[in-house]
């Protein structure tokens, strides 16, 4: 069946989802150095904290193709090194090893014992790991446990035993943890409920008294209990009981058998909890235990997992937005926070206690050292060029609460600027440069004018000097540093050889010629002519400048040249490559038995403006590779292989800059060599540091003239730029990000926005339940019989806000991400109403002005779905659309849950019926009105007179609007119960969109029910059209199904990079974006199915899930082939890759090429 779809889309991940499910700390490469790896979705990435600096460096990130149930660390006694169990939806257990030398994970082992799929009674929902490392148990949330023995052979190789059942029915398992007893046996203990007897009793009374038990597999102990402070204050409901999400229990170096657990509640406040142990008669603490203390420590936003670090930082893996990385500055030993004890509180949990409160507070034991972005949970996501730079931008609206941002993503790489200066002129080039051979930071920067040569010398300053030997009277072609101590200046008449004791040899250019281009490297010299000729130098063994005795003529004007750095243990490069005016590259051989000989030659489609012969890493042959990478004048980049044996150039990849001609420098970036290529704006190509792949990415930075390294003792790996008339010096300090956020706070929890038609403006609907809302707020705090001490408020982003059940917060946001950043006007919504839907609408009937209208609902309740009204609100723009007036608001049966401006009306979803509403004075005027969905209408789409309407879990219906009779009529529907999240028309009879089980589709009508729907005429035959099975008379058909994981929030159609052609960009609740692009021809389809295919049996999922099942999760996969998946090829050991690659009947390089190609067409 799926071979034969008519349509074939590409899927990739642009950014992998970034909401950590759990996070666990090990010293994974065996050093003594902490890793933090965390599961987000089906990806497993492991994480370097670097604690010199406070940063948490990615260094590898792993999708395992499969959804990570649990992860837990574990290490055989005696061992040094921490392995990683993996427990998944494959019905297996993996166990996992980090190797650092090929920076991989490793599977050791994959043990099936149960069904695949994210099941009930199947273990792999909880998983413990015995502290020295001797057994691990995993549990389902109801009835089984198996425990797997973990040992080593002769060999001293990990082995696993065949699990040990220890099932229990009707059980239902809420926690699962390892006890630390030593060398004794291992001992696991459980919190579980027994609804046996609930079960089997009608009345409900067993139900009532149900109770929780811990059960340890193997002991009994007495119990202590302390109650969990709650929070005092004006705005604080005093009833609230708070309850334990997150905890980590850290032993303390030094004192024997000292430690502490830090207890997170639901508010993100951590609770630091001791325990007390009868001591001996010598004074050392037995394994009694005496009570229980716990105090209030900080707050910290609400996390999934904590970890300790050895080094002194917490890790939150928060739940909602941004990670935080802490460091502790002390461990609240000696503060005045109360401490609450076991001794003052009941043991039988059925007793009452007396709550006990503290005071929030500020943090004073941690402070914040970095914060990671994370975009989760994302709830909406537009892609508009707002800037008018060449590529759009996307953004978002993410968070929850108080912590909620709206974020701009932009392709590129952190800049940070060290030093920006103006000149006394506009330079057209700089150079840096040493003095001798072995220094280690520069000496000179030289800048070059049309009329004459600036020296600067590097110090704690930068100023100028005049005795340095350069020429300053006339402009500058090249600067090096040659042979041990000299320097080279290259002028448009002739060359300067400076000595180290200040003597100048000048050669000459011959007479009535000038010096155009120019190339150098610390051995040799070229120089091309007016008149099309090569002159060639190479250094003697004296240290002075040889000129070879013949020049070479070209046949054309040389625009360009490019001599590569002497490689190691070699005395000249091998190769000169001249780029001439008739569009062409020529590589001559340097070597002394066939001087300036042409050696291959290259068409190109424009002439080349810049040449550069460079050796960098590359991924298909594992070690590093001499590449030419050209500049055209027309924009265009271009990297192909430089043979270097025989000079042929091949595998010529290709990237579209900018509309200025290409400018290309060698730089050296974190230790690698890169090229930095300029154009209308300046890019880096680089190796990835994980995958080893080339990479070219924007710098977000100004557009410069020139560039060039730069390194000084304050700046060791820099590069200094000319833009304009100033002088830039900065450096890039992370390769691993390529789209950069920009947050702006929200008050609340975004839940959807809408841009303005002209202007660049977003407005945003934000609401939270069970909050206070401002105006609840501020009478709380002005009631008269408030304590001091209760009043004051804390900031919300840190702590939260208050609470109060069935309350709603809610508020209207303008939002200026361009100029302001920031939002520009808030409007708060009264009477317990929140905001569900909004969208600007232009009305015909006031000459087609734009109105802002927000559906809103009152007293809502989430579930079951209920309201006491609904209401539409409609405001006017002013001052461009930079602030919003109220002017009335109309009242309906329910939440309009979806809003759409059409044919100068507004369209509004109003529960099960589809209104069309014009704007009156005094409300909304409803003028048409059908039923066209089961449930409840959650999304509308248009084009022409054709409406697509999402039913909340009935998929989707193409509705037709017959203007002269007034009628809304449905005439396609679909045969699957999709629980629709987002749609979007990919053209007029197509529809993508994705659901809440984490699936993307695409659908298409059928061409005869669309022309029927057009037809002329009153609509009549369709009303009359006979229906089937209850629905429409017509079916959509499936043309592409495909399971990424994540809950689609937003899918639009359109383009990502300059000239790109356009794609699908969904983006997922974790904080995921990916794309499909469409297939064009049937023979990229073949070649990368059957690379999908050979992947799958040669690079099997880590964590044992057959990949084809897991992207057919509910449907079979069909149209789509996962890009993700053929991405990995890269990664693949050399052996593999010349498999694959025979059976494709392509060559290793080729391969890599589609497969860069694809990507770097459409997206990043």
């Amino acid at each position: 069946m799926a071979t034969t779809s008519s349509m074939f889309m590409y899927s990739l991940t642009v950014q992998p989802p970034t909401a950590i499910t759990q996070a666990i700390l090990g010293q994974f490469a065996g050093t003594k150095e902490q890793q933090i790896v965390t599961a987000s979705g089906s990806r497993l990435t492991l994480h370097r904290p670097d604690p010199s600096q406070g940063k948490i460096i990615t260094a590898l990130s792993h999708d395992v193709f499969g959804i990570i149930r649990a992860i837990a660390a574990f290490r055989l006694a005696g061992s040094n090194k921490d392995y990683i169990i993996i427990t998944s939806d494959s019905g297996r257990i993996t166990i996992v090893e980090f190797v650092p030398a090929q920076n991989k994970f490793n599977r050791l082992h994959l043990e099936t014992f149960g069904k695949s799929g994210v099941r009930r009674v199947i273990p792999g929902q909880y998983l413990a790991v015995d502290p020295k490392g001797r057994a691990c148990l995993t549990a389902s949330v109801e009835k089984n446990k198996l425990v797997y023995v973990l040992n080593r052979n002769s060999q001293a190789e990990l082995t696993i035993s065949s699990p040990l059942e220890a099932h229990k029915a009707q059980t239902l398992v809420f926690a699962l943890v390892a006890l630390d007893v030593g060398y004794a046996n291992p001992v696991f203990a459980a919190l579980e409920v027994d609804y046996g007897e609930s079960d089997q009793d009608p009345t409900g009374q067993a139900y009532e008294e149900i109770e929780k038990t811990l059960v340890y597999y193997e002991l009994t102990l007495e119990a202590f209990r302390v109650a969990i402070p709650r929070r005092r204050g004006a705005t604080e409901d005093p009833q609230r009981k708070r309850s334990i999400i997150a905890g980590v229990m850290h032993k303390l170096k030094g004192a024997a058998g000292a430690f502490f657990f830090l207890l997170q509640t639901e508010d993100g406040d951590l609770f630091k909890t001791t325990i007390e142990m009868v001591e001996d008669d010598n004074g050392q603490p037995t394994g009694e235990v005496k009570r229980l203390k716990i105090k209030y420590f900080d707050t910290v936003p609400v996390s999934s997992s904590l970890c300790i670090l050895k080094s002194g930082f917490l890790f939150v893996a928060s739940e909602f937005g941004n990670h935080q990385f802490y460091q502790f500055e002390k461990l609240g030993d000696d503060d005045e926070e109360i401490e609450f004890i076991s001794d003052n509180f009941p043991t039988d949990p059925a007793e009452p206690y007396t709550p006990v409160y503290f005071h929030p507070r500020s943090a004073e034991n941690l402070s914040l050292v970095e914060s990671i972005d994370s975009m989760n949970p994302l709830m909406d996501c537009k892609v508009a060029n707002l800037t008018e730079e060449d590529a759009p931008q996307i953004y978002s609206i993410c968070g929850t609460g108080a912590r909620s941002t709206f974020r701009t993503l932009r392709h590129g790489l952190e800049v940070s600027e060290i030093v920006e200066s103006e000149l006394p002129g506009v330079p057209s080039a700089v150079w840096t440069t040493k003095l001798t051979r072995n220094d280690t930071f520069d000496a000179y920067i030289i800048l070059s004018f049309s009329n004459g040569t600036l020296v600067l010398s590097i110090g704690e300053t930068v100023e100028e000097v005049t005795d340095t030997g350069f020429l300053s009277s006339a402009s500058t072609l090249a600067v090096q540093q040659l042979g041990e101590d000299g320097l080279i200046q290259v002028h448009p008449k002739g060359i300067r050889h400076i000595r180290a004791d200040r003597r100048v040899n000048e050669w000459a250019a011959p007479q009535h010629r000038s010096i155009v281009a120019a190339t150098t490297n610390e051995r040799q010299v070229a120089v091309a002519l007016s008149s099309g000729e090569i002159v060639y130098f190479e250094m003697d063994s004296d240290g002075s400048l040889a000129e070879y005795d013949e020049k070479k003529e070209m046949s054309g004007t040389v625009t360009c040249l490019s001599l590569g750095e002497v490689p190691e243990g070699r005395v000249r490069s091998q190769f000169l490559a001249v780029g001439c005016d008739d569009s062409t590259v020529r590589i001559l051989s340097l070597d002394p038995d066939s001087t300036l000989e042409n050696k291959s030659v290259q068409a190109l489609t424009s002439a080349p403006s810049a040449l550069s012969i460079m050796a960098m890493a590359d991924s298909s042959s594992g070690g590093s590779t001499l590449y030419l990478h050209i500049g055209l004048y027309s924009g265009v980049y271009l990297r192909t292989v430089l043979d270097e044996v025989t000079g042929e150039l091949s595998d010529t990849r290709t990237r579209f800059l900018g509309p200025k001609p290409a400018k290309l420098f060698r730089v050296s970036v974190q230790g690698q060599t890169a090229v930095l290529a300029l154009s209308s704006r300046p890019w880096l190509g680089y190796s990835d540091p994980v995958t080893k792949g080339f990479m070219l990415t924007p710098l977000n930075y100004p557009g410069l003239e020139w560039g060039w390294n730069f390194s000084s003792e304050q700046c060791t790996e820099g590069m200094v730029g000319i833009q304009g008339q100033n002088l830039r010096i900065f450096s890039i300090e992370k390769l691993t990000d390529n789209l950069l956020q920009e947050s702006i706070s929200l008050t609340y929890t975004p839940r959807r926005f809408v841009r303005h038609p002209e202007h660049p403006y977003f407005y945003t609907i934000e609401s939270d339940n069970n909050v206070l809302s401002p105006a609840t707020k501020t009478k709380l705090l002005e009631d008269p019989s408030v304590v001091n001490g209760d009043a004051t408020v804390l900031p919300p982003e840190e702590f939260g806000y208050p609470r109060g059940k069935g309350h709603w917060a809610s508020c209207i946001s303008i939002i200026d991400p361009i100029t302001e950043k920031s939002v520009l006007q808030k409007v708060d919504l009264e009477d317990n109403e929140a905001a569900v839907s909004i969208a600007t609408v232009s009305f015909a009937s006031q000459e087609d002005e734009v109105f802002l209208v927000v559906g809103t609902g009152k007293d809502m309740v989430v579930s079951p779905r209920s309201s006491t009204a609904g209401f539409l609100h409609v405001y006017r723009f002013h001052e461009d659309g930079k602030e919003i007036e109220f002017i009335h608001k109309t009242k309906v049966e329910e939440p309009p849950m979806a809003l759409l401006g059409f044919q100068g009306r507004l369209l509004a979803g109003v529960g099960k019926d589809l209104r069309i509403y014009d704007l009156g004075m005094r409300q909304l005027l409803r003028k048409s009105q059908a039923e066209v969905v089961p449930n409840l209408i959650v999304g509308l789409q248009t084009q022409g007179s054709r409406i697509v309407v999402s039913d909340v879990q009935e998929s989707v219906v193409m509705v037709v609007y017959k203007f002269q009779e007034n009628k809304l009529i449905p005439f396609v529907d679909d045969t699957i119960a999709r629980w629709t999240s987002c749609t979007t028309m990919v053209d007029y009879e197509t529809v993508a969109g994705g659901d809440k089980f984490g699936n993307l589709w695409l659908l298409r009508c059928p061409a005869k029910a669309s022309e029927e729907a057009d037809e002329e005429g009153s609509g009549a035959h369709l009303v009359h059209e006979r229906q089937y099975l209850q629905g429409a008379p017509h079916r959509l058909a499936l043309m592409a199904h495909f399971y990424p994981q994540d809950i689609p929030m937003s899918i639009q159609k359109t383009n990502l990079v300059v000239g790109g052609r356009d794609c699908l960009l969904w983006a997922g609740l974790q904080g995921t974006l990916g794309i499909l692009i469409p297939f064009v021809g049937r023979e990229d389809v073949d070649f990368f199915q059957t690379l999908e295919q050979h992947m799958r049996s040669e690079d099997a999922p880590l964590a044992g899930r057959d990949h084809l099942i897991y992207r057919s999760y509910y449907v079979p996969v069909k149209g789509v082939i996962d890009g993700d998946l053929c991405e990995r090829y890269t990664l693949l050991p050399t052996d593999k890759k010349q498999m694959i690659a025979g059976e494709l009947d392509r060559s290793v390089r080729e391969i890599e090429r589609k497969i860069s190609d694809i990507r770097t067409r459409s997206a990043y």
